[in-house]
């Protein structure tokens, strides 16, 4: 602001009159009497009413004669105060004059009287205002984004970005999504009230604007947009009429996530160019918190379907056997890992009813292992018809292993149960996994002797297969070493060991299958505590109590001779190399 000319302070009555003719601004000198002394040709022309002579109250705004009884001393009313912060120097005051805005500066003269100083302030008026609308606009766009990406579910997102724009921008706001089937999806929100969705089987194009901004083309101007042609369904209910409309798009990910339409009350007035363009901003943020929505939950989608054949399996009863698994992996936050297990039911043809168990181990943790883990389980479905055979699966899945030139690996035990008359018979193989424990009725827990070299590491792998029978009751578990690794107990360091399992198992004797793996499980849990763990997986199979159905008589008899045979020629360990 330029300094006020010091002949206009000075004390010589006779530069004053100089003083007026040189001064670019409106100035007016006024008496101790309140009558005007002087005023120069500016002030004339902005105060045509004020005359040399005449109470200064008579020619000029109310709030520069109260600011100049103010300075008297005698503060008539309320609007002798200063009208503006701007007046916050010592007996300033601001008030408009006409449709501009002016600030007052006196000057009180030692031999009495006061000159009055008249600026111009409407410009910087004008920018403060202006400054303040963009720092509250601001201020909005960066809360909204705040809040739209704070969720990733669609329908609250859209939700929100209705009520919000409701609420700052229109007087009710709706929110179009594509149209799903015939049906256009619709949320509507009056100012401060509750969003709320609907569906209509309309034409978007009965709206101006509308069809083109859900293809993603800009918006159509408002003024462009008669709102008598608004159709019944684009008016919320008890609205009243509407005086104006803007349809903006919500842009997405490279596919528009709708459209919104934002509705103004006749009577008020129509929206301006700068608000359209604010409204498009907003648009975009909420198009592209919408559009991520929408995005997530199309993976979440995917990953959902593809996790589903990831997951073990829920056992139960298959072939007149009774199995049982459990599964945690690593991460408390993670469904899937690097350790899993499969029952593949015997075929209805087969008359030996053999059930392969396949239980493994894929080196790492996480969704990398967990993919590996998906190729086994597939590829050993694939060979099921080599069931019979366990070396030959193995050869085979380590050939493909290898071809896929995956720098992980794998341990396998492969299990195949036949129900018998009286219990069932196993065929046990391990491919560099721990040996399987088998608990007999009595709690003994004994430990099968099948060994094996890992799969997809080297170029052959070789495995010994046991043949074994359970009786009645007797249970044969298979795990991971997830479940003997895990460090924990009273110092934390300690590893669970095979001892442990071992003891654990003998206090199982006799339990159905999910009992067994629940009190593995729960231990090994509560062992670890609260500390890091890898993958755990475990798996019983538990021969039932009750003969099967159907079986020939003395069936039962015949297999425990023939275990019997076969322990006696392949040796202490009852195993064989194929």
């Amino acid at each position: 602001m330029p300094s006020i000319p010091s002949q206009l302070s000075d004390t010589r009555s006779g530069m004053i009159p100089s003083a007026l003719g040189a001064a670019p601004y409106p100035v007016l000198v006024v008496g101790d009497d309140g009558v005007v002394g002087l005023l120069n040709d500016t002030a004339a022309a902005l105060l045509p009413a004020a005359r040399v002579g005449s109470p200064l109250a008579d020619g000029v705004p109310a709030w520069l004669a109260a600011a100049h009884a103010r300075l008297d001393g005698d503060v008539p009313s309320e609007a002798a105060r200063p009208s503006s912060p701007a007046a916050g120097a010592p007996g300033v005051a601001a008030g408009p004059i006409g449709e501009r805005s002016y600030e007052a500066h006196p000057s009180v003269q030692n031999g009495g009287g006061v000159v009055w100083w008249l600026v111009d302030d409407t410009d910087r008026q004008l920018a403060h205002a202006a400054l303040r609308v963009e720092r509250e606009r601001t201020a909005f766009l960066a809360g909204s984004s705040n809040t739209l990406l704070s969720s990733l579910n669609v329908d609250r997102c859209v939700s929100t970005t209705a009520q919000l724009a409701a609420s700052h921008l229109a007087d009710a706001a709706l929110v179009v999504s594509p149209a799903r089937g015939r049906r256009l999806p619709v949320v509507f929100c009056r100012s401060g009230g509750t969003p709320w969705s609907e569906r209509f089987a309309v034409d978007p194009a009965t709206v101006l604007g509308l069809d083109e901004s859900l293809q993603g083309f800009p918006p159509v101007p408002s003024r462009w947009i008669d709102p008598a042609t608004a159709p019944d369904w684009l008016i919320p209910e008890g609205f009243g009429e509407v005086g104006s409309i803007v349809v903006t798009p919500l842009p997405g990910h490279g596919v528009p996530a709708g459209a919104l339409v934002l509705l103004r009350r006749a009577g008020r007035e129509s929206f301006s160019q700068e608000e359209e363009v604010f409204a498009r901003l907003f648009a975009a943020r909420a198009g592209a918190a919408i559009s991520a929505a929408h995005l997530y939950a199309e993976q979440a989608s995917i990953t959902e379907v593809l996790m589903r054949d990831l997951l073990p399996p829920v056992l139960h009863r298959v072939g007149g056997i009774d199995f049982a698994g459990g599964y945690r992996p690593s991460g408390d936050s993670e469904r899937i890992g690097g350790d899993f297990y499969d029952v593949h039911p015997a075929p209805a043809q087969d008359d030996a009813q053999e059930s392969l168990v396949v239980l493994g181990d894929v080196c790492g943790k996480g969704l990398e292992a967990a993919v590996l883990t998906g190729k086994i389980r597939n590829t050993l479905h694939a060979l099921l018809p080599l069931a019979a055979d366990h070396q030959r699966m193995l050869e085979l899945l380590n050939g493909a292993l290898l071809n896929a030139h995956s720098t992980r690996f794998a341990t396998l035990v492969l299990a195949s149960a036949a129900r018998m008359r009286r219990g069932v018979r196993l065929r046990l193989t391990s491919a560099g996994h721990p040996a399987p424990l088998i608990v007999r009725a009595g709690g003994q827990v004994e430990e099968v002797g099948t060994r094996g070299t890992l799969v997809g590491a080297l170029p052959t792998v070789r495995a010994t297969t046991v043949e074994t029978h359970l009786e009645p009751g007797e249970t044969c578990l298979l795990f991971t070493d997830g479940v003997t690794e895990a460090r924990g107990g009273p110092m934390g360091g300690a590893l669970f060991g095979d001892e442990r399992l071992q003891r654990v198992l003998a206090e199982c004797a006799g339990m159905p299958a999910e009992a067994v793996v629940e009190r593995v499980q729960m231990l090994a849990s509560q062992w670890v505590g609260s500390g890091r763990h890898d993958d755990m997986a475990v798996i019983a199979i538990t021969a039932p109590r009750e003969p099967a159905a159907g079986a020939a008589p003395g069936h039962g008899q015949d297999t425990v001779g023939a275990r019997r045979s076969w322990e006696a020629g392949s040796g202490a360990d009852g195993a064989r190399e194929r």
